[in-house]
């Protein structure tokens, strides 16, 4: 499936939105790339999680590039989209946008594919329910 790198996703798949807080930021004052990738991860584990209906853990994210800073203030919202399923695996499109607290313009700051599995309840790999 190939995605739009500019265009603002569906607001219906938005998965998480919240405001970047002074804790979360570096000596610069920007908000750590760290942070932003947390945020995308449990945006990514929710959608894993209703399809596995049950545990799903993180194996890999594709490569990012940050393309504009996050700063003190911005609200910052994460997509998700399902974008393939194997027989216990889930590859989930995840990007971030920015809106300076002043303004409506969004920007976006990066995107990734996370990989999960579901799991069961001793942590080991399970076949997906069917949907």
């Amino acid at each position: 499936m190939k995605h739009q790198k500019d265009t603002q996703p569906n607001e219906a798949l938005i998965a998480i939105r919240t405001i970047a807080m002074p804790a979360d930021t570096n000596p610069a004052g920007d908000i750590f790339g760290g942070w932003l990738m947390s945020q995308m991860d449990l945006a990514a584990g929710n959608v894993a999680a209703r399809r596995a209906v049950g545990r799903a853990a993180t194996i890999a994210v594709e490569a990012m590039t940050f393309h504009t800073p996050v700063r003190v203030g911005d609200e910052v919202s994460v997509y998700a989209e399902l974008i393939s399923t194997g027989r216990t695996s889930m590859k989930i499109h995840v990007q971030a946008w920015r809106r300076s607290r002043d303004s409506d313009v969004r920007i976006k700051v990066t995107d990734a594919d996370f990989t999960f599995v579901a799991i069961d309840e001793n942590g080991n790999s399970r076949p997906l329910p069917l949907p």
